[in-house]
């Protein structure tokens, strides 16, 4: 590059730094109806099969099958690691075994969680924009962004520690 394409390189690179500065922290942020719905609901379960059959047959969800399980689990469901059921209004529930998971507290008081993390969509044009959003305000991320079939996703952990994901399908 030439010393003039540099320095203006260089005086561009100012500019957006200037102009992130003085954006208030408040106008970087997700705004409302940017997150489209609930996308997936993974929790961590002991007993695989006690679980699907709860949520299978007592609760009357749709266990996914061959061609219905995203192909990012499905080495894991033929495992029988995990399980996918879906509502009727497209909601994704995963179940994850744990076989070493302790069992709740039996004190009913005692807050617990079986959940592993709750995953928010967003249009495939606006994940960049979230992740920008999400390290603007300083929130670490566990992990991500990851690329899969399956579309991109970023984790990271809410104020009381539990995991949350920003996907989207492919672009």
């Amino acid at each position: 590059m030439n010393p003039v394409g540099f320095a203006i390189t260089l005086s561009n690179t100012f500019t957006a730094i200037a102009v992130m500065l003085a954006t208030p922290l408040s106008a970087c942020v997700l705004t409302q109806g940017m997150l489209r719905r609930v996308h997936h609901i993974a929790l961590n379960v002991r007993d695989m099969e006690a679980s699907r059959q709860f949520y299978g047959t007592l609760l009357g969800l749709h266990e996914l099958h061959g061609e219905e399980v995203p192909a990012t689990l499905k080495e894991l469901v033929e495992q029988g690691k995990v399980a996918n059921f879906i509502t009727s209004d497209g909601t994704v529930l995963d179940l994850f075994w744990e076989p070493e998971l302790l069992p709740p507290n039996p004190d009913p008081e005692q807050q617990f969680t079986r959940a592993n993390h709750l995953a928010f969509e967003i249009e495939p044009s606006l994940f960049d924009q979230a992740v920008e959003v999400l390290q603007h305000n300083q929130v670490a991320i566990a992990h991500g962004p990851v690329s899969r079939p399956t579309g991109r996703g970023v984790y990271f952990y809410d104020p009381d520690g539990f995991l949350i994901e920003i996907r989207c399908d492919p672009a």
